[in-house]
């Protein structure tokens, strides 16, 4: 395998497939079908969800930030807890780490834990983003991708890479193969924010953007095969 140890991050509104909210059974378990398909193939993987299927706090300005956010984190969890659940019905080990407090709901994340859990072949998804607001869950993904010394971040959307501009709007939008961080800050290209940028510069940690909506990308990818636009520390 291309890759031992890997971060996976997922968009909430992928989970909502064709329904376009919420969270839909076919799509969460047509994941745990591709994550254990995964698991069998030896690749430690831990998963940061989103919650835009079910949340977009930041879309309302009547709202106070903070709480938009914390919102936001618990729209997180639920998507965590559903895919983790469909994960289970497949027979592989999975467990879900909440950056919040929820004792009689999920485990709270603890680094040393995580890494462990991973070295026994559990399947890790990590809810609540950093459990901070202010935070996307892009930054979550490179925070925990450092933590658990993860050695790239799977960015999966619903394009199949980083353009130079809006492929959906654009005909002539160009796709990058790959690219450094430094050129994706300096053209404002929104592959993700820039506290996300900046960790995964300082821990030099690559992210590849790919398209999710075909599964099978993932499996390409994880097998070495070049997909997606690769975005270099």
């Amino acid at each position: 395998m291309a890759y031992k140890r890997v971060m996976l991050k997922l968009s909430g509104e992928s989970l909502a497939g064709k329904q376009g909210f919420g969270i839909s059974d076919e799509q969460v378990k047509s994941y745990a079908s591709l994550i254990k398909r995964i698991h069998e193939l030896g690749v430690e993987l831990a998963i940061v969800v989103g919650g835009g299927n079910f949340w977009r706090g930041r879309t309302n300005p009547q709202m106070n930030r903070v709480t938009a956010d914390q919102i936001g984190m618990l729209a997180t969890t639920m998507n965590a807890m559903a895919l983790n659940d469909a994960i289970l019905q497949t027979g592989v080990k999975s467990k879900v780490l909440n950056s919040l407090e929820m004792p009689k709901v999920v485990d709270l994340y603890v680094q040393n834990k995580a890494i462990s859990y991973l070295e026994e072949k559990q399947v890790l998804i990590f809810a609540g983003g950093t459990g901070n607001p202010f935070f996307s869950t892009d930054s979550a993904a490179a925070l925990r991708a450092a933590e658990i010394n993860a050695e790239i971040v799977l960015k999966g959307t619903m394009v199949d890479g980083v353009y130079d501009k809006d492929p959906h709007l654009y005909d002539d939008a160009i796709k990058f193969s790959e690219i450094s961080l430094a050129e994706v800050i300096a053209k404002d290209l929104k592959v993700m924010d820039s506290t996300a940028a900046a960790l995964c510069r300082e821990n030099q940690i690559p992210m590849l953007v790919f398209s999710i909506q075909d599964p099978e990308n993932l499996i390409r990818i994880l097998k070495g095969e070049k997909l997606g636009t690769i975005v270099h520390p």
